[in-house]
């Protein structure tokens, strides 16, 4: 069976979407699995043993680029592929497969594109209330039952020497175990940890004999800066100067990794990081790390979660009334 898969276009998304993957390579040895995604994802495609061959799809958030995707779908007639899964709910999402002329095409019913997905389904948002729970209905039969849990967690594969020539790139100290900061978040502020926190944070980590590196993007650079405790090569800024599998590799060195409800999170827990996630205006019902080496910080006060981009009251308490010792205390104990 061939399968081609019309990815999600975020970080977090996209590293959820390997469970798609494993629950198709399940099916049997014969199964192979292409996937069209974002030309920013590709190295996080190739980390995914599941998949043959990642597709760049040249267009950003919100870009229809239509004929680019006609384009791409012509291109892939000879394919021949039995199965096309399209785990965005958009129209254009679903415009490859159908000019790819792919018989069976799975989707959830949105945005008027009944003449695009033939295999329709409904999003039962109460009984998938997670978001993995949503991509792996979609692997799954038309009329079979709803996946009862997570069957298949992500597993991103390690580059031991890119590992390596890392380490020596950017001077990190070997003797020393390391914790990697997370304070960005692409959503808003809402979903932000304050740096003020993160930098007490680091302060009482590198005197417990620990490392810290912050991780992000060019973006979060200016936080890194912010968290910074002043401790000399015990931390190191790198928000903006790895690429994606550099983070994932940097990732997988870390024994615990500190971060928001965002991407990076993700990225870490399929690398079997131990993660420290703060969930602010989102919940952890929703999107959980998905995996077993996990502590979750969650107020749940009245007015979360929100899922706003700021502070609808302007207080923050879910985030602020969540303490630095608290997380301390865990790392040390782990």
């Amino acid at each position: 069976m061939k399968i081609l898969v019309i990815a999600p276009s975020w970080v977090g998304d996209m590293t959820m979407a390997q469970s798609i993957f494993k629950k198709c390579r399940a099916m049997g040895r014969d199964v192979v699995i292409d996937v069209v995604a974002p030309e920013w994802s590709l190295p996080l495609l190739y980390r995914m043993p599941e998949v043959r061959r990642a597709i760049s799809l040249p267009a950003g958030h919100g870009q229809l680029r239509f004929f680019k995707r006609r384009a791409i779908g012509r291109s892939l007639i000879e394919e021949a592929y039995d199965w096309a899964i399209v785990t965005p709910r958009t129209w254009k999402s679903a415009l490859v497969p159908f000019f790819a002329k792919i018989a069976r095409r799975t989707g959830y019913t949105g945005e008027l594109r009944f003449w695009l997905i033939n295999d329709r389904r409904h999003l039962d948002r109460k009984k998938l209330d997670k978001t993995i729970l949503r991509l792996l209905a979609l692997a799954g039969d038309r009329n079979g039952p709803l996946p009862p849990d997570i069957e298949f967690y992500p597993e991103l594969s390690v580059d031991r020497g890119n590992q390596t020539r890392l380490i020596h790139e950017f001077g990190l100290p070997a003797k020393r175990p390391a914790v990697c900061f997370c304070p960005g978040a692409e959503y808003g502020p809402a979903k932000q940890w304050p740096v003020a926190y993160f930098r007490q944070l680091a302060e009482m980590l590198i005197a417990e004999g620990f490392q810290v590196w912050s991780m992000g993007s060019a973006k979060e650079a200016g936080l890194g800066s912010s968290i910074d405790p002043g401790k000399g090569k015990w931390y190191k800024n790198l928000c903006g100067r790895t690429r994606l599998e550099d983070t994932i590799d940097l990732m997988a060195m870390a024994s615990h990794a500190v971060t928001n409800d965002s991407g990076l999170m993700h990225i870490a827990a399929a690398v079997g990081t131990r993660v420290e996630a703060i969930y602010g205006s989102s919940a952890p019902s929703y999107t959980p790390p998905l995996t077993d080496r996990a502590d979750i910080y969650y107020l749940g006060l009245h007015c979360s979660p929100c899922y706003k981009r700021k502070c609808p009251l302007g207080h923050l308490k879910c985030l602020r009334d969540i303490y630095p010792e608290k997380i301390f205390e865990a790392i040390v104990r782990k």
